[in-house]
């Protein structure tokens, strides 16, 4: 009888929504357990790191890792999957490009220990203590994995064979990945799964007017009109600098696309995009009336790399 093929699937520095979109494929879930073998899954099954490590190198068959690489344990499976695996796929935004976590390369790794244990208003700690790699206790060496300055994305660790996008993938693409590898008809090597010949924008209900805008508006302050393009109800919407494959869900529900998918094909950068659609369409040739505009954007660094800092040209700042 012919072996299974052998799944692994990881959870690095994420909030756990790409290991909740694996039972969002529903029934379907029951057909990759009757298909697979699933050799590694900390959240589902007992199975230690050690398992791994004794595994022959490209024994496993798939491997879906989700999460930004953050501290030294993320990088160390990274690497032992990558060794381990023969397909390798970055599973979701914060394995693709930094996702939310990535947005700590605003900071570094001090200003972030002293936000969190030294000035978080809601934290005892007069004795100023922070974790530490290494500590001695009566029953010997505790050891934590170092918190790394910097996060970076996966492709930025080891080589990455595919890409799945998305905050967290959209059902059908997780399940497309998996029956594609179970079929055997993948996609070139380095592919990101999803339509990545489109932005959101050409899959958005609403419909462009040809406006000028001449304020920016955050979602609360206004109640859209659902047929008029976002953007031109000055709400900023990142539909024209994201590729699409997400079924456009943020905007069926009148939300604005946050991004999440990443830059489409062909775009380097997906706020330095974003900065372009957004100039093309404001309504004045006065410096100073543009530069109060935007300067009514919150936060617009956050908001234009949202799900992106580590894999854009910028990456982080330079502290």
């Amino acid at each position: 009888m012919m072996a299974k093929p052998k799944a692994a699937f990881y959870w690095a520095a994420s909030c756990g929504g790409c290991e909740i979109s694996l039972l969002a494929i529903h029934e379907k879930i029951v057909q990759v357990a009757e298909a697979v073998d699933i050799v590694f899954w900390p959240v589902a099954i007992d199975v230690k790191y050690k398992h791994v490590e004794e595994m022959e190198d490209d024994s496993i068959d798939i491997c879906l890792y989700n999460g930004a690489v953050r501290t030294e344990e993320n990088e160390h499976l990274a690497k032992l999957l990558r060794r381990k695996s023969k397909i390798l796929v970055a599973h979701g935004s914060c394995a693709h490009t930094g996702g939310i976590p990535g947005l700590a390369n605003f900071a570094n790794k001090e200003e972030i220990f002293n936000r969190v244990y030294h000035e978080n208003p809601s934290l005892d700690n007069p004795e100023k203590i922070v974790p530490q790699t290494e500590t001695e206790v009566p029953e010997g060496k505790l050891k934590l994995p170092r918190f790394f300055n910097t996060v970076k994305t996966l492709a930025q660790t080891v080589d990455v064979d595919y890409f799945m996008p998305g905050c967290p993938p959209a059902p059908e693409q997780t399940w497309n990945v998996l029956s594609a590898v179970l079929e055997g008809k993948l996609p070139p090597k380095g592919s990101v799964i999803g339509s990545d010949e489109l932005t959101v924008c050409d899959q958005c209900k609403h419909t462009p007017q040809q406006k000028a805008i001449k304020e920016i508006k955050r979602p609360h302050e206004v109640i859209l009109d659902p047929d008029i393009c976002i953007l031109e109800q000055g709400v900023i919407c990142m539909g024209p600098a994201t590729m699409a494959g997400c079924g456009a869900q943020c905007i069926e529900a009148d939300m604005p696309c946050r991004g999440c998918y990443g830059p489409p094909a062909g775009v380097i950068d997906q706020g330095a995009k974003m900065c372009s659609a957004l100039a093309s369409i404001i309504d004045s040739q006065d410096p100073e009336e543009i530069e109060k505009l935007i300067d009514s954007i919150v936060d617009p660094a956050g908001l234009m790399y949202r799900f992106g800092l580590p894999g854009s040209t910028l990456r982080r700042a330079l502290k």
